[in-house]
């Protein structure tokens, strides 16, 4: 297996926190305590990614330059499709020299996107400056380092470059242009994971050329981003039988997110050939079709109808499920109630779930086995179970998670 995509790191404990990323969104990975020339030389490399310690920490910034431009030829090399250029989140190490020698071994028209920021860890980048809970990172034991002490703050300083800081309204697409027209090395400002995951979002869009350079932050937002544009399919659906007002809670949350709710009249569910009808007119509008990252929930309706079971109710909507999903737009399943998870897999011919991780506690995610479609993720969940921002969890998994 030819590795996707390399981490290059300065020491190995960077390599492995910015690795570990990446394994958490489903991709396949190993981390090599030398470098990139003993990892490919061992023979036993079977990872989509790869990640790899060029040991230049302490080195000065000459040997530090020569060092990662080592690790850039020999991936190249071996054609590998993204690097990922990890740093050390308070700016130690031959941080600028690193960047470049990264920047110009990559792609001729390469652009370095830097941002350590990490925000689980305290870290932010608040107009060009890193902050460490707050306080510049000069101003902590960083700035002290008996080995490599920090002695700048501003990071743009550092890299001598532009910096952007992104505005509430921009959108991927507008951060990726603002990215591109600012010269070959770039730090962009983030504070939240939100930003980091908006930012990772417009390098994918700028394609192979954009070099992303940060800390385990930044790893994360990125082996999201790099696992969902490898995901077919626009569409996460969700089909929800369960009446239990937590489930009903759940739903809404989704909702207030942008998800798209269709819920049958219980007259379209009785009666067989105003169900099909019904079906007819959904797939032939446009609910279907609402661009990248749409989740489209169908819910069964709270109002009772004289002879119409659950039973019948979970059965159509596992059927709606079978014909949204042939038309080649979902990318993965949402279940909520036992009955409904059962038809939906039963419309589907799947006869298992193979089962990977967990959404949240209790909450499984996995893959069909069986059927046509097998090996579509699937999330199922009791209806009267789970925090209420548990559905919006599972669609972001879906989405930000790579599948066999």
């Amino acid at each position: 297996m030819k590795p996707q995509i390399a981490i290059i790191a300065d020491d190995l404990t960077g390599a492995g926190d910015s690795a570990v990323q990446f394994v958490r969104c489903g991709w396949e990975t190993q981390l090599y305590v030398g470098g990139s020339e003993d990892a490919f030389a061992l023979g036993d490399m079977q990872a989509e990614v790869v990640s790899v310690n060029s040991n230049s920490r302490a080195m000065s910034p000459q040997a530090a330059a020569e060092a990662v431009a080592r690790e850039m030829q020999t991936f190249r090399k071996h054609d590998v499709r993204h690097v990922f250029k990890k740093v050390d989140s308070t700016l130690r190490g031959a941080f600028a020299a690193e960047i470049e020698a990264a920047r110009s071994q990559w792609h001729e028209n390469a652009i370095a996107v830097v941002c350590p920021a990490y925000p689980d860890t305290g870290r932010t980048v608040e107009q060009g400056v890193l902050l460490v809970n707050g306080v510049p990172v000069t101003e902590t034991s960083a700035g002290t380092d008996p080995v490599t002490p920090v002695t700048e703050s501003s990071v743009p300083a550092l890299l001598d470059c532009k910096l952007i800081s992104p505005q509430y309204d921009d959108t991927p697409a507008s951060l990726a242009e603002k990215i591109g027209e600012s010269g070959s090395i770039v730090v962009v400002d983030a504070r939240s994971d939100a930003d980091l995951k908006r930012l990772a979002q417009a390098i994918v869009l700028l394609g192979e050329r954009a070099l992303p350079v940060g800390a385990g932050g930044l790893a994360m937002a990125m082996a999201a981003a790099w696992a969902g544009s490898h995901i077919s399919g626009e569409i996460v659906l969700a089909v929800v039988t369960s009446q239990h007002s937590a489930t009903r809670a759940q739903v809404a949350a989704l909702q207030k997110q942008g998800a798209t709710v269709l819920t049958p009249e219980p007259e379209a569910l009785a009666d067989d050939s105003v169900w099909q009808q019904w079906q007819r007119d959904q797939l032939a509008g446009q609910t279907l079709v609402q661009g990248s990252n749409s989740v489209l929930v169908v819910l069964a309706p709270v109002a009772q109808q004289p002879g119409l079971s659950s039973a019948v109710v979970a059965l159509r909507l596992g059927q709606f499920a079978l014909e949204v999903v042939r038309t080649g737009q979902v990318r993965g399943l949402i279940a909520t109630g036992g009955d409904g998870a059962e038809q939906v897999m039963s419309a589907l011919q799947a006869t298992g779930i193979r089962l990977i991780d967990e959404v949240s506690g209790g909450v499984p995610l996995g893959t069909l086995i069986g059927g046509e479609y097998a090996g579509m993720p699937i999330v199922t969940k009791a209806g009267g179970f789970g925090a209420e921002n548990v559905l919006i969890q599972a669609a972001e998994t879906l989405r930000e998670r790579k599948f066999k």
